[in-house]
């Protein structure tokens, strides 16, 4: 099995920064991604960043230039570092990873869900 922990959630003024850590441990192979999403209040769970095995990056539109993800592949974690952020940035993150194991090809887990909460 593989496990998620996040971390690094939390409440700050506008402007502000965060940064997001998400750790995978258990019997993994290797990683095929590692994402980040969100759930702000009352909408659908949305794609944040991701970043490939080759360290290919990509953004959703409204956090471009604010949010950078970063892996660091000896520690099977993956960070989201959020800056100037904003009161629509309040939601819940999640943490997305795709690994291969000893027993599967290809394996999807979700984190828990770390809250960061906007204020202005």
């Amino acid at each position: 099995q593989v496990q998620l922990v996040e971390s690094g959630g939390g409440a700050v003024q506008t402007g502000g920064s965060l940064r997001l850590s998400c750790a995978a441990s258990g019997s993994i192979l290797s990683v095929h991604a590692m994402n980040w999403y969100r759930r702000l209040p009352g909408k659908q769970r949305e794609l944040v960043a991701k970043i490939t095995s080759d360290d290919s990056t990509d953004y959703a539109d409204s956090v471009k230039g604010r949010f950078t993800i970063s892996r660091d592949n000896a520690k099977n974690t993956v960070y989201l570092q959020m800056n100037s952020l904003k009161p629509e940035d309040t939601a819940v993150y999640y943490c997305y990873v795709a690994v291969a194991t000893m027993y599967k090809r290809y394996l999807e887990v979700w984190g828990q869900g770390t809250l960061v909460t906007v204020s202005s």
